[in-house]
């Protein structure tokens, strides 16, 4: 294992820990599904979607980080043809890199297709912690290679690449995670990132709430394109998390994984 997969799985495991904890001790919701058969779920998605990154890894032959060191080499990238100092690159690709997964994730819930493979995250009935690592397979990839053509467009530095991997990471985990705030902090935190809070209005099981507040990291994009929603109708408390799906089925790992390829 590279030392920057070595970097990676340190940073996630801990604030896993850390925001399974704290979610643990100050609960924004109180649970609807058993923890053991939604957890269990949840981790075997990312156990899946590690090996199906290692296939795509096969077949390109490089993940991310890889391809930001390729790009490098041939001089490939708009970035590469630059000669800005690296503190200036290394924000203007960050940006770049978390606008183009907000597009994504626009993209995601706007196209059926791509939106039979996303509602596999949206149909989980709790939102927590690890609820930011339930994606299916064929999305993960699929994502990656997207991210891996806008490398080779863009030409970051591996180390921007490396930051921006574990940011996005570790800000997935945070506004995924049931945890309650005190709402001035909410307040000042999600005027740059994206909040538990902000983040569970777009996991209403209403539709024109879950088309909101697409960030992942930035809250900036949906301020700016008009797709950000501050509160649900019915109050954090009272709203309904995931979809149609108001049973126990979205916590069986057989049926998630074949939600995408049912009719209804």
């Amino acid at each position: 294992m590279g030392s920057e997969a070595i970097i990676r799985l340190v940073v996630f495991l801990g604030l896993f820990v850390l925001f399974a904890g704290l979610e643990a001790i100050a609960p924004r919701r109180r649970r609807d599904l058993p923890r053991a058969s939604r957890w269990f779920t949840n981790i075997s998605f990312t156990v899946l979607n590690t090996l199906a990154l290692r296939a795509v890894a096969v077949a390109m032959p490089f993940l991310a980080i890889g391809a930001a060191v390729d790009a490098w080499r041939h001089g490939w990238g708009l970035l590469n043809q630059v000669q800005w100092p690296w503190l200036v690159e290394g924000l203007l690709a960050l940006l770049a890199l978390d606008f183009a997964i907000w597009v994504q994730h626009w993209v995601t819930h706007k196209v059926p297709l791509f939106w039979r493979f996303h509602r596999v995250h949206h149909a989980d009935r709790d939102m927590d912690v690890t609820t930011g690592i339930r994606f299916h397979p064929v999305e993960i990839a699929a994502s990656m290679g997207l991210k891996i053509g806008l490398i080779y467009l863009l030409g970051p530095m591996a180390v921007t690449v490396l930051v921006f991997e574990v940011l996005l990471n570790g800000t997935t985990l945070f506004n995924h995670a049931n945890l309650r705030l005190p709402l001035w902090l909410d307040r000042a935190v999600r005027l740059v990132l994206v909040t538990p809070d902000m983040h569970r209005v777009h996991h209403s099981a209403k539709r024109h709430e879950h088309d909101s507040n697409f960030g992942f990291a930035l809250s900036i994009w949906d301020r700016i394109f008009g797709t950000y929603r501050a509160q649900p109708e019915g109050g954090h408390d009272g709203m309904t998390v995931g979809l149609e799906w108001q049973d126990a089925r979205p916590s069986r790992l057989d049926w998630s994984l074949l939600l995408p390829f049912r009719r209804k």
